[in-house]
């Protein structure tokens, strides 16, 4: 039965606090729609999981991407999703070889909406069967790897959203997302001395020290386990350089020491994000 795009759930208004939800690399300048089809189990409709049949479009340098390319290696799913790298254009008219590059991922964003003018947004998890993208939205793609497309892998793998923490998990990316990343980036964009500037690094270096106070007696953010927050929390902190983490006595040991594992070395940002076929 061919697949259906409920057309209340094909693009959803792009929200204040949805502002991390995909990096747009054509053109810059454009306010992402949101494409929040997601992975189910029903065959009468939607996208069910099989294997091979999805393929990520990620970008080298986006954190989060390197979000998703984490997540893959750390449930084991390189097997069973294809990913493809596309650059991330400094300009809203690439060269030959980025037009081309972007192709595929342009190709999937036009099969799902009739004449799409609109920018082009990793990450977005697409439907080989269909050539459409099912979603470009960072959070349900995540959940979707975790959940049913995780249920692909044979033999033990981390349970990244276990259901008793998911409200903590989602309050830690709030706090990494609006607190870390934005305060960082405002403060980076404000003029030197103002107002601004020092509104957005308290509020940066506040939610620096919540987070380091977490990290006192435990090994990860939600405690002795690894979850979805500690992939969100790294990639920012790794983002964010070691500059404004050398006050805290917790978070530089806790990049270090996350860094060691083979899912978190392969995407340091100075690594890139890995791509197989």
């Amino acid at each position: 039965m061919p697949e259906t795009i409920p057309h209340d759930a094909r693009t959803a208004p792009l929200r204040d606090h949805d502002f991390s939800a995909s990096c747009t690399v054509l053109p810059r300048t454009a306010r992402p729609d949101r494409f929040r089809s997601r992975i189910g189990v029903d065959l009468a409709g939607g996208f069910y999981p099989a294997p091979r049949r999805y393929e990520l479009f990620l970008s080298a340098g986006c954190p989060l991407s390197q979000r998703v390319a984490i997540t893959l290696d750390l449930l084991g799913l390189r097997d069973s999703v294809v990913t493809t790298l596309v650059p991330a254009t400094p300009a809203d008219e690439p060269s030959d070889a980025g037009r081309t590059a972007l192709a595929p991922l342009r190709g999937a964003y036009e099969a799902t909406w009739h004449r799409y003018d609109g920018p082009l947004t990793v990450p977005a998890l697409c439907d080989r069967w269909t050539g459409r993208v099912v979603s470009n939205h960072t959070p349900d793609i995540l959940r979707d790897l975790a959940g049913n497309l995780g249920g692909q892998v044979r033999g033990p793998v981390p349970v990244l959203y276990p259901p008793a923490l998911l409200t903590e998990i989602e309050a830690i990316r709030h706090t990494v997302d609006e607190g870390v990343t934005r305060a960082a980036e405002q403060a980076a964009e404000a003029a030197p001395g103002s107002a601004g500037r020092e509104r957005a690094l308290g509020t940066l270096h506040a939610s620096l020290g919540l987070l380091d106070r977490r990290l006192v007696r435990e090994p990860h953010v939600l405690g002795g386990q690894l979850t979805a927050a500690d992939v969100d929390l790294w990639v920012a902190l790794t983002h964010l350089g070691s500059g404004p983490l050398s006050r805290y006595g917790h978070l530089p040991a806790y990049v270090r020491r996350l860094a060691g594992h083979p899912a978190f070395h392969a995407h340091h940002p100075a690594a890139g994000v890995a791509s197989t076929a």
